[in-house]
């Protein structure tokens, strides 16, 4: 009997303790550094806006925090070293909705499951795509663009961070809409497809506003009309998509941050707090509102839950509607 007993209770001290090590794990953490994986190349808008909140987040939490890009296939070459990674909060995403949203509808086969395998944490915030083109380009509004392009059918071209990527899908929203038919050129990020904007490789992006931004405000590359409700008074003289009688016109670029599936609620709710405080802190927001970020959103980790659940419902069905798949 006293070995029945002994055997029960050094059972009941092991469970007891297998329990707790999470609360108590969370409690304690961090205690190293933190990486946080961006799933584009650096320059890009979500690579802009992780470098901005991660010198804020690392003072709050007490330790550094590394920013590694993994860039390729729409983000999720990144997501995927996310989603593989332990649940200890050392690993973290800064989710994007290439990678966690369309991509997955669009690419024959990605590695994990954006519905399942992460962790939402904060929603950030999103960027209006504006179409951009190269100032070569003899248009100077949406219907000119059109005009050129139904005119020229399958001449004129748009890059994108990759193929399932948030610009691929407006390009290919847009040529519907329009009925003109435009060649997509994919490239690894949209740091990558400026470059070769500029240089007239191609001729316009659907791009998120940061990474382009400068090159507007210089005259090196020539805004027609950019994906938010009204204009903004950054660029005042840039139309809607609305506007210029592009109705319907509902993709967005929204940034957040993610972990692997199963990680504690306590460390979750450490991170959502320091993100948010990093975001709230009035340098870092001049930061982001200098890049256009519309912050209005889920505003906690259950209502980014829900949020992310509608968006993969949405772009399931926009992707089958625009019957975009890899090329």
């Amino acid at each position: 009997m006293n070995t029945r007993r002994k055997i029960l209770a050094t059972a009941v001290a092991a469970l007891t303790t297998s329990m707790l090590a999470g609360p108590v794990l969370a409690q304690a953490w961090p205690t190293k550094p933190i990486r946080i994986v961006v799933g584009f190349a650096p320059g890009g808008g979500t690579d802009i806006v992780a470098r901005a909140l991660a010198p804020k987040m690392s003072e709050i939490l007490g330790q550094s925090i590394l920013i590694e890009n993994r860039s390729g296939a729409a983000g999720t070459i990144g997501a995927d070293v996310v989603a593989k990674s332990p649940a200890d909060g050392y690993t973290l995403l800064m989710g994007h909705s290439n990678s966690n949203a369309i991509a997955p509808y669009v690419l024959p086969k990605v590695p994990f499951n954006a519905a399942t395998d992460f962790t939402p944490i904060t929603y950030v915030g999103y960027v209006p795509n504006i179409l951009v083109l190269h100032p070569s380009i003899p248009a100077k509004t949406v219907p000119e663009l059109i005009s050129l392009a139904k005119n020229n059918p399958a001449q004129m071209t748009y890059g994108s961070s990759g193929i399932g990527s948030t610009q691929h899908l407006a390009g290919a929203l847009f040529s519907k809409i329009a009925k003109v038919q435009m060649n997509h050129v994919p490239y690894k990020g949209s740091g990558q497809a400026i470059v070769d904007l500029m240089a007239g490789q191609i001729n316009m992006n659907f791009d998120t506003l940061p990474p382009v931004l400068p090159h507007i405000r210089a005259g090196k590359l020539k805004p027609l009309a950019i994906s938010t409700p009204k204009r903004l008074s950054i660029l005042p003289d840039v139309p809607t998509f609305e506007e210029v009688g592009i109705k319907g016109f509902e993709v967005t670029n929204w940034y957040s941050v993610m972990g692997p599936k199963n990680m504690p609620k306590d460390m979750v709710l450490k991170i959502d707090a320091a993100v948010r405080a990093a975001m709230n802190d009035p340098k870092i927001k001049t930061t982001l509102d200098a890049q256009g970020l519309q912050t209005s959103g889920p505003a906690t980790p259950d209502e980014f839950s829900v949020f992310l659940k509608a968006e993969l419902n949405k772009y399931s069905k926009l992707v089958k509607e625009l019957n975009v798949k890899a090329e």
